[in-house]
């Protein structure tokens, strides 16, 4: 399904949901985009190169609940005409949540339509870049986001080092570990989350080096939980904090804690799932020496925590693009697709998700350096670039809908399983 019923009569007025996708809309499946990145690898190399869009005019509006408003827009940057869909919400509105939409595990990835609805969410857009594939022989992919994640205010996951994220590179003084999200103090942010944690026992202190993510850094140790899934922990010690297709490293070492008490030690990076209560400890390099040293029975505290200077209930990985209302310095100013942003306004009070077409006749695409505008125009601050390509999906239920259902033109020809997504709950 494309688009919204009816373009806006007059000024103020809201169409209804509905419609259906024009025939021959749909385009054909493209070639593949890069591992993990929502878009093509030759992309980055293309001329001529562009910064900003031309003004944003909206097609269409409905009003999914108060507070929550969709619409679909047009404008045009150096692929042509580009259209897509921009969810406004209002964070002040009293039953309106944003929230993490996720598949089972961390380590497992699912269309942005069968989250939202099984988690009944209202609307929602895909979100972080993940390990969708491995140049790693024998290794096997895990579908886990680069980025934090937070949900409900509870720390799931702590993001890679920068040379193992996926997507297009990063600009100057940002990193893997920035996302944007709601505080506690129900405002929007983007703002960065490190990881604090440690592991304590006879031995002394060790300090986290991972929470539930793919990459754990060279000489460090990882703690996976039940939240990570059944599939194997062994892409954990591969490649480096620089390369992400590095030799995987052979010194490692793997102990599984049960409620404070150590209760395997092995040599072995393992898989399967972590049961409720117990805390696997994966090491690489001078992290499996240390783990080596522990035995059976010893006593092991884990403690972690997301830390930074915003207190978030909901997080999510993206990469700044808009700080301020201007669009940072050093984004990638070639190659057009289909893109995903958030952005949320000067006082934190609006959220913004937009979801741009593209490499088809209808709708170019944009380069992230038009997206930045893009967002800016919308009425955005500060904001961040999601997964693109293939995996761009918003989805939505309108008024006496049973489901959310697709309303973009997905470049692939249809949803793309990714890592996660933000929710709109009402």
């Amino acid at each position: 399904m494309r688009k919204w019923t009816a373009a806006i009569a007059a000024a103020g007025a809201l169409a209804v949901l509905g419609g259906t996708l024009p025939a021959g809309a749909a385009p054909a499946p493209p070639a593949g985009d890069g591992p993990g990145s929502g878009e093509r690898p030759a992309a980055r190399a293309m001329a001529p190169r562009s910064t900003t869009v031309a003004a944003l005019r909206y097609t269409s509006a409905a009003r999914l609940s108060p507070g929550v408003v969709a619409r679909t827009f047009e404008t045009s940057g150096i692929g042509g005409k580009a259209v897509g869909d921009l969810l406004d919400v209002d964070l002040r509105a009293p039953h309106v949540r944003v929230g993490l939409l996720h598949p089972g595990a961390i380590a497992q990835r699912a269309t942005v339509s069968d989250m939202a609805n099984a988690q009944h969410a209202l609307a929602g857009v895909n979100g972080d870049f993940f390990n969708i594939s491995e140049t790693h022989a024998g290794v096997q992919p895990t579908g886990s986001s680069s980025g934090p994640e937070v949900d409900g205010g509870r720390a799931l996951k702590a993001a890679v080092p920068d040379g193992q994220r996926f997507g297009p590179a990063l600009p100057p003084g940002t990193s893997a570990r920035d996302v944007i999200g709601v505080g506690a103090d129900r405002r929007g942010h983007v703002a960065s989350l490190r990881l604090a944690g440690t592991v304590r026992s006879r031995l002394g202190t060790l300090k986290l080096g991972g929470l539930n993510q793919y990459a754990v850094p060279v000489g460090g140790v990882g703690a996976f939980t039940a939240a990570w899934g059944t599939v194997s922990r062994q892409r954990a010690v591969c490649g480096t904090d620089e390369v992400r297709t590095a030799p995987c490293s052979t010194d490692t070492a793997e102990v599984a804690v049960r409620r404070g008490v150590v209760t395997n030690v092995s040599d072995a990076v393992g898989g399967g799932a972590i049961p409720a209560g117990t805390t696997v400890l994966v090491g690489r390099d001078q992290g499996a020496d240390a783990l080596r040293k522990l035995r059976k029975g010893d006593r092991v505290s884990v403690r972690y925590r997301l830390a930074g200077k915003t207190r978030f209930r909901f997080a999510i990985g993206g990469f700044p693009i808009l700080r301020g209302g201007a669009a940072l310095d050093g984004l990638d100013a070639a190659g057009p697709a289909p893109r995903t942003a958030a952005g949320v306004s000067r006082d934190g009070r609006h959220l913004y998700l937009a979801v741009v077409d593209g490499r088809s006749e209808t709708s170019g695409g944009l380069t992230v350096a038009e997206l930045a505008s893009l967002l800016a125009r919308a009425g955005a601050s500060d904001g961040v670039n999601l997964d693109g390509g293939g995996s761009s999906a918003f989805v939505a239920r309108g008024p006496g809908e049973p489901a959310a259902t697709v309303r973009n033109v997905p470049s692939d020809g249809s949803e793309r399983a990714v890592a996660n997504g933000i929710g709109v709950f009402s």
